[in-house]
């Protein structure tokens, strides 16, 4: 696989060839080594802003909350620690809430800010501009939050 983790690859589909990414999974589906999730991709982003949905949807409004038990038990897993180029923030499990994910510098400002959606089990944070140095991953929802501590090394 190449940098992208993908390669040209024939399939029925598309016997004559198409680019494909490959992600890996451990034996409960959580995203293992090497992830799909990166900085950077193959080709050119050809797809558009979604402005309309044809297909019969639900939509849900009750506010789902998390209770400090459960927010506490998400079994974060953040890394590579120490890291040099990207930050991986893995939530085990099936995630029920939206989480905020912020990166700090020791000094308390915040660096950048990524969201884990509720569904999804990673996000992520490109850290190649960054120098070297001790920094927190923040992972909050509502009122309820977690730090983490991560060393950069250049």
């Amino acid at each position: 696989m190449d940098i992208h983790n993908g390669r040209f690859c024939k399939t029925p589909e598309y016997p004559e060839g198409i680019y494909c990414y490959f992600a890996t999974v451990d034996e409960n589906y959580n995203s293992v080594y090497p992830y799909l999730i990166g900085p950077t991709f193959y080709g050119n982003k050809t797809g558009a802003k979604v402005t309309s949905v044809t297909e019969t949807t639900t939509v849900y409004t009750k506010k789902v909350s998390v209770n400090e038990t459960e927010f506490n038990n998400l079994n974060i897993n953040i890394f590579p620690n120490p890291t040099s180029d990207l930050i991986a923030i893995q939530i085990g499990g099936i995630n029920q809430k939206d989480l905020t994910i912020g990166l700090y510098n020791m000094q308390g400002k915040l660096i950048n800010e990524t969201k884990i959606l509720k569904g999804q089990t990673m996000g992520y944070f490109d850290i190649q501009t960054l120098y070297s140095g001790a920094y927190l991953i923040k992972i909050s929802s509502d009122e309820l939050s977690q730090t983490r501590k991560i060393i950069i090394e250049k």
